[in-house]
């Protein structure tokens, strides 16, 4: 097994890791760099993604042609995870969520002209985009099949009415895809839809607040009451609305676990900094045993989930759907996230627990790890549901020529 990655992926690693050390860190450290939802404000986003797209670091997802770095889903695992060791890091890049995961489907199943008309934009960094799945009890969240908002065909368009919540981005998106139900059909009754905020029949309800700091946008209910979607903005055809969201939700999954391990690098560093000045009754934490254990842990389970995150990027590489492979490294990266923040703002004491330090956005900001795109239990649930349909091969090698 070769592990080594391609001589032009370092080169853009290397890149992206001083533009993190040389501009974002220090931007980041500024609390007048972020605007009142705890993000990086307007101008200086605009001046980082300027920038970033001087160093040839935009876009890394996007095709070629069209602007971007066209990269596979292996390089991504690298520049993403040295992109998101600051906390705006993603965003500068335009590789954030969720226009990280919908510039991505739309690349894969969108027409050119849909490309042309809601991917382009998004490219170029004119405008945020949304994706609006998930419902209020007792419709659709992890489980696409409940969803209760409908689309009903009226010639030429289709009138949509429903309601959906915590969908990011939302109050500063302008293209949105939407999934509802056309059908009763068990299989083929959804349909993914693409609409303009502009257009009349739907409303924000309310911005939730959460428990971390936010995404541009924030996270939004939605209700839809008469919103005419002509029937050229169905994507990939009626009825393939669950396909469409198993081709979206499983990537962007993995490109999650691909920044949470830049952010859990970003808290051992942290820690490891302070741990190496900071005394105590004579001796450095950075001697003493326990801290030493503490950092040797994460250490692993980072790259733990490095491995768990990169098999997963090869195998959607080479044509497969890495269903236990992205669930296994969601899970662990997820889990590991969570740990990293805790134990660096431990080994900081009130320093972490201050706004001295990231820590403690990273730490609020890691608990919905464990919830978005798929709570832990329902992936384990997913790994079950595999071991039990594969048996032994479950835990098969891929075999070479």
């Amino acid at each position: 097994m070769d592990f080594r990655i391609p001589g032009g992926v370092e080169a853009l690693r290397a890149r992206a890791a001083a533009f993190v050390d040389e501009e974002l860190i220090p931007l980041e450290a500024d609390r007048a760099n972020y605007d009142p939802h705890e993000n990086i404000a307007p101008e200086p986003l605009a001046r980082m993604r300027a920038r970033a797209k001087e160093l040839g670091l935009w876009a890394p997802q996007a095709p070629r042609e069209r602007g971007g770095l066209g990269l596979p889903m292996t390089a991504r695992a690298v520049l993403y995870e040295e992109a998101n060791r600051a906390i705006f890091g993603p965003v500068c890049l335009n590789c954030a969520a969720p226009d990280d995961g919908n510039i991505s489907v739309l690349a894969k199943v969108g027409t050119e002209a849909q490309q042309d008309r809601w991917m382009q934009p998004v490219i170029d960094g004119a405008v945020r985009s949304a994706f609006a799945m998930t419902e209020p009890h007792p419709g659709g969240g992890s489980d696409p099949s409940m969803i209760r908002t409908t689309a009903e065909r009226r010639g030429d368009a289709y009138v949509v009415r429903g309601r959906k919540w915590y969908i990011t981005g939302a109050a500063e998106a302008a293209h949105f895809i939407l999934v509802a139900r056309t059908s009763d059909d068990a299989r083929a009754g959804l349909t993914a839809f693409l609409f303009h905020a502009d257009q009349p029949g739907w409303r924000i309800v309310r911005r939730i607040g959460i428990m971390g700091p936010e995404e541009h946008g924030g996270h939004c209910e939605l209700e839809f009451d008469g919103l005419e979607i002509p029937a050229e903005n169905v994507l990939i055809g009626e009825g393939r609305g669950l396909k469409l969201t198993q081709t979206r939700l499983g990537p962007a999954r993995l490109t999650h676990c691909m920044r949470w391990l830049g952010l859990a690098r970003r808290c051992v560093d942290i820690a490891r900094a302070y741990a190496a000045e900071r005394e105590g009754f004579g001796v450095r934490l950075i001697d003493r045993e326990s801290i030493q254990m503490m950092l040797g842990g994460l250490a692993m389970d980072i790259e733990t989930g490095r491995l768990l995150t990169m098999k997963a990027a090869w195998e959607i590489d080479r044509g497969g759907f890495a269903r236990k492979e992205v669930s296994m490294a969601k899970i662990h990266v997820a889990n590991l996230l969570h740990r990293a923040a805790d134990t660096a703002i431990q080994i900081n004491g009130a320093r972490g627990y201050s706004t001295d330090t990231p820590l403690e956005w990273i730490y609020r900001y890691a608990r919905q790890a464990r919830l978005v795109d798929g709570a832990d239990e329902v992936h384990r649930m997913v790994l079950n549901r595999e071991l039990g349909a594969a048996g032994d091969a479950f835990f098969g090698w891929p075999v070479g020529e």
